[in-house]
């Protein structure tokens, strides 16, 4: 049987097996030293708990990482999802003095086998080389970390899968990263892509609706007002043409008119619409140049919003 007691400042008392059974269990709480107490009676359940938190004290997060004693998370970016051991450079011991030049000649060689056995297949070595394509990229990008995780989540779905076979590295981890892109909401275009990547445009294209296909990932079409702060910024439009131009999207879009069309260029468009009706007008080479599109692009993008807003919207 459990012994309970009531604590108050000047004594504790060992409670009756009587009052275990007025005990509601609803009303048990756990206070921050460990204590399980009744909130309504005061009685203390249990007060010898054990403390598995660290032993050491840490006022700051940078102390906090200094000491602790494990590494760090598995991640998917890297091809042994970082569950290796690595061999410090720097030649010297756990107390900070040198190595003699008997141990790094002994150290040199350890790291050598160190890397040969982490990659001591060409899947391996294929996958290693693939990751780092993919963190090259997003981190020309200026992507966040969780995009890099998810890409790289979509390459080792697609080497799994044998998509892999009769493709280049480069252009499964350019179509992998833009379909992570994609997933995650991040406004990065196809052409935005092709400028960090060593494969042409029309190769990242065509492997991204291949791996999309056969991955059945789930993408959605791209919101355009995603772009519109970079092109906004970029233009150096006033807040009340982007304000405008966030109308027209969201009324266009709320009809689908944006399915199939470039996202950058239909809020290029939708700029350039709002700014002939807020004034001062934009260009149409500018919205394109923005862009990166073809003036014909934003012409056409600029009639098909003009006939779908309302007259409220417009005026």
């Amino acid at each position: 049987m459990t012994r309970l007691s009531r604590r108050d400042d000047r004594r504790t008392e060992s409670t009756t097996d009587d009052e275990l059974d007025d005990i509601d269990p609803e009303n048990l709480v756990r206070t921050e030293d460990g204590e399980l107490i009744d909130e309504e009676t005061g009685l203390i359940v249990d007060e010898d708990n054990i403390d598995r938190g660290p032993e050491w004290r840490a006022f700051d997060h940078a102390e906090q990482q200094s000491k602790s004693r494990v590494g760090a998370p598995t991640t998917q970016a890297m091809h042994d999802k970082g569950l290796t051991t690595d061999i410090d450079w720097q030649d010297r011991d756990a107390n900070g003095r040198t190595l003699s030049q008997e141990k790094r000649s002994q150290m040199r060689r350890l790291r050598t086998w160190q890397e040969r056995i982490r990659t001591q297949e060409n899947g391996e070595r294929n996958l290693q080389f693939a990751l780092s394509e993919v963190d090259r990229m997003a981190s020309a990008l200026g992507v966040p970390r969780s995009v890099r995780e998810v890409a790289s989540v979509i390459y080792r779905q697609a080497l799994d899968c044998d998509l892999i076979r009769g493709r280049s590295i480069e252009g499964v981890a350019s179509a992998s990263l833009h379909a992570a892109c994609r997933q995650e909401n991040i406004p990065r275009s196809l052409d935005d892509l092709t400028t960090v990547s060593r494969v042409e445009r029309r190769e990242i294209g065509r492997t991204y609706r291949y791996i999309s296909q056969e991955l059945e990932l789930a993408v959605e079409p791209v919101d355009p007002k995603q772009y519109l702060p970079q092109l906004a910024s970029e233009l150096d439009v006033s807040d009340e043409i982007q304000l405008k131009a966030e109308r027209i999207i969201e009324e266009t879009t709320s009809r689908g008119l944006h399915s199939g069309k470039s996202p950058s260029g239909f809020a290029a468009a939708a700029l350039y619409s709002a700014s002939r009706i807020v004034g001062p007008k934009l260009t149409q080479q500018a919205a394109a140049e923005a862009a990166d599109v073809t003036v014909v692009t934003i012409r056409n993008r600029y009639q098909e919003q003009m006939q779908a807003v309302d007259e409220e919207i417009a005026y």
